[in-house]
């Protein structure tokens, strides 16, 4: 079973909810990224998505655009973020570390190469957020013989009929995008998640997590009713961002913010 399976069905058997925070690798600077991943874990986070810089995330608001412009200005590289897993592992055997960013560093990469790598370095899933369903079948087999998980993103937009094609074709867990547009936007509506969070259970048996709009503890304990996992990106990027010029701090500042969140989300109702 992989680390992400096991780590979803020990929360079930505990009567919780995964907390997933998204941090972009190398922001402010490639050193702070292995020391915040512990933080991370040790405030409460279940599985790790780390972000792979790249030049236009169209997906992401300007809070994660500025963090792959920090990150990319720092030298950050995809051969950097696959050291940095290693270098995690070394510590950390537990947790899942899920890859999120876009295809373009991947296909220059080589996707053989890199599924290789990545498995070696100790990834557990990637999502790419430029990689539908539909256009899997190369890449696919090649994950899925490295034993990783490919994660995909569901909308508001989506129909049922998508739904099921998508729930097909992924593992891990599906990530459902709870607003139209970019990341760190709009106004969080937890009777409209709850609603859609339904549909999609009716067509999938994997994990379902929910993020875009997830900024603060209330807002996670509110998602964590309705959904397996919460994942929060822009929130945890804004605090890496307010403290750029204090690296040292980030760990400590990111994960304060997690542990009001895990908190609020294991208590009970």
């Amino acid at each position: 079973m992989s680390r992400i399976a096991s780590c979803f069905e020990a929360l079930a058997a505990q009567g919780r909810k995964a907390l997933i925070p998204f941090v972009t690798a190398g922001d402010p600077q490639p050193s702070v990224t292995v020391p915040l991943m512990h933080a991370m874990v040790e405030a409460g986070a279940d599985v790790i998505e780390l972000g792979m810089p790249f030049s236009d995330p169209m997906a992401d608001g300007p809070v994660i655009q500025l963090a792959c412009e920090r990150s990319l200005a720092a030298g950050t590289s995809l051969e950097k973020v696959l050291a940095m897993v290693a270098e995690f592992r070394q510590q950390d055997d537990r947790t899942p570390v899920v890859l999120m960013g876009y295809l373009n560093p991947v296909e220059a990469m080589g996707y053989e190469t890199f599924a290789a790598r990545a498995a070696e370095a100790g990834v557990d899933g990637v999502l790419l957020v430029d990689l539908p369903p539909e256009e899997t079948e190369l890449v696919g087999p090649l994950f899925r013989a490295q034993g990783l998980d490919q994660v995909f993103l569901l909308a508001p937009t989506t129909t049922e009929a998508r739904m099921a094609r998508i729930a097909e074709a992924g593992s891990g867990y599906l990530y459902y995008v709870s607003l139209k547009g970019v990341t760190g936007s709009a106004t969080l509506n937890v009777e409209e998640v709850a609603a859609k969070v339904e549909t999609i259970r009716k067509h999938a048996r994997l994990p379902i997590g929910v993020g875009f709009g997830i900024k603060d503890a209330a807002s996670a304990r509110a998602i964590s009713r309705v959904a397996d996992g919460v994942v929060v990106g822009s929130a945890l990027v804004q605090r890496i961002a307010d403290h750029a010029g204090q690296p040292d701090e980030i760990p400590t500042q990111v994960a304060a913010l997690l542990a009001e969140m895990r908190a609020a989300m294991d208590k009970s109702d």
